[in-house]
């Protein structure tokens, strides 16, 4: 019996019934004495006896079903006002519970990660027969751990209803537990959080203005840490803009053919530019044009609208293993036709149709010496360690700073702050971003513009070891609990699921 029903091992077995489905077990409470749960007197004066039928955990796949008899105990203490009480079995089971407390803590277990449908499903499997709304019942009668509150905390947002409903995620940055779910992402939420909970010393968070507020209202004392990873983020933006903006200088390829939206850009910066000239500030543009004002900033910060003007990205296709044979020709033979160079090509293994051929030709994607990059695969080779680039790509990446001068200001400005970075060195963040000023690279002007705006959270951010990297890890988690439930349940039972996970 021991073996087989450990879990009952303070019961008296009296016996085991095979029922088909079910596996029944007749048992008893022990012949001792039992305390009053009002004075805690002992009695073994038994007043009567009671059946319990409780589900117990399965047996061989088929679920196991305790008729326990209990006695009802005379109080021996007369001044008592309880003159009768149940014995009860705290090991095996709670007042007024028709499961044992092991069944209980496996419908809990499985509840935290598959959820109501799911952990019903998983249960009947093995035999035991509970509804999906049971399974969310117990979930939610499981107490949360009360934890100490950490010394280091990390913050951040996840979606309830992406792009409608957020909530926020607090974890402790040493030790990665998860600490408390807020129902959104509000200032006032997050800093009533931290007065409430004292003894928070250090605050990782991404540049969020909102729990910047929170923090230096509700812990007025923590020193705030911005996330090494954002601002490397914030940095690989302002290269792309700066990358786009002298794409004619490195980008040695097909001249891109007029869009409607190019001319819908010069327009805009026409008339963005006409009313900086007329003495008209950032928000009277924004107000006059109807636009938003990080739109107006945008064409305002740009000398020329095709410094907006994205170049075109062309995938790879059928013809670019025979690019360099095209080229070859066409020099040769200026006037070549194409259906030549389409038997050509054929011949030494091209599968694509004639139409793919012309396109790829009248594009001029066979004119330029090798083919242009796309802006983010440059800003990809300028965000890498050059030393673990391939050498094809260190060769070209070399050319095409060779051709542009502020790419190749660009490079060492990159360069200089993944030093900072990786050698937490945020002493020396401010010379950094006074050669960056000196520069002429409008984006990079903006992205400095953003770390003298937060500079004590970055300059911690790059010296101390805290990040949050941590609750990515544990935010990602979170949207595979979230989206098990498929937005049915509320934000309680995505909370009790978080913080028991």
């Amino acid at each position: 019996m021991e073996t087989v029903f450990p879990q009952l091992s303070s019961l008296v077995i009296e016996q085991v019934i095979d029922l088909g489905a079910t596996v029944g077990v007749v048992a008893r409470t022990p012949a001792a004495a039992a305390a009053c749960p009002d004075c805690g007197q002992l009695s073994d004066r038994v007043h009567a006896y009671h059946q319990r039928r409780l589900a117990d955990l399965p047996v061989g796949g088929r679920a196991v079903v305790v008729h326990l008899r209990v006695r009802r105990m005379v109080c021996a203490a007369l001044s008592c006002s309880r003159r009768t009480f149940r014995e009860q079995v705290p090991a095996v089971t709670q007042p007024w519970a028709r499961r044992t407390r092991q069944l209980t803590a496996l419908v809990a277990d499985l509840a935290v990660v598959t959820a109501g449908r799911a952990g019903a499903a998983v249960l009947a499997r093995v035999g035991a027969q509970v509804s999906r709304s049971t399974v969310l019942r117990v979930l939610m009668a499981q107490p949360i751990p009360d934890r100490a509150v950490p010394a280091v905390l990390s913050v951040d947002d996840f979606a309830l209803r992406r792009g409608r409903r957020y909530a926020t995620l607090l974890i402790d940055a040493v030790t990665h537990r998860r600490v408390d779910v807020l129902p959104d992402r509000k200032a006032d939420t997050l800093a009533r959080w931290l007065r409430d909970h004292l003894g928070v010393q250090v605050v990782c968070r991404d540049g969020s203005a909102a729990y910047a507020e929170a923090i230096r209202t509700g812990a007025p004392q923590a020193v705030q840490v911005s996330d090494r990873w954002h601002l490397w983020a914030n940095l690989a933006k302002a290269v792309e803009k700066t990358a786009i903006a002298h794409s004619g200088c490195w980008r040695d390829g097909p001249v891109r053919p007029d869009q409607p939206l190019d001319e819908r850009t010069r327009d805009r910066h026409r008339a963005v530019h006409t009313l900086l000239d007329q003495g008209y500030g950032l928000l009277e543009c924004a107000r006059r044009l109807g636009w938003a004002l990080n739109t107006v900033k945008r064409y305002a910060r740009a000398t020329s609208a095709e410094e907006l003007n994205r170049p075109p990205r062309y995938r790879e296709t059928l013809v670019d293993p025979f690019r360099d044979h095209l080229r070859r020709r066409r020099a040769e033979e200026p006037g070549v036709a194409v259906t030549k160079l389409l038997a050509e090509i054929r011949e030494l293994g091209y599968t694509g149709s004639a139409n793919l051929l012309v396109r790829y030709l009248n594009q001029g994607r066979a004119d330029a010496l090798r083919t242009p990059p796309s802006p983010r695969r440059l800003v990809s080779w300028l965000m890498s360690r050059h030393a673990d680039l391939p050498t094809a790509h260190q060769q070209q990446l070399a050319d095409l700073l060779a051709s542009c001068a502020h790419l190749s200001v660009l490079a060492e400005r990159v360069q200089q702050f993944a030093d900072l970075l990786t050698g937490r060195r945020g002493e020396d963040l401010d010379a950094w971003m006074t050669c960056a000023d000196a520069d002429d690279l409008p984006a990079l002007h903006g992205f400095v513009h953003g770390l003298r705006r937060d500079l004590p959270a970055v300059v911690a951010g790059l010296t101390l070891p805290y990040s949050n990297g941590p609750i990515e890890g544990a935010n990602t988690k979170v949207k595979f609990l979230k989206r098990q439930m498929y937005g049915r349940a509320g934000f309680d039972l995505l909370r009790h699921r978080i913080l028991l996970a």
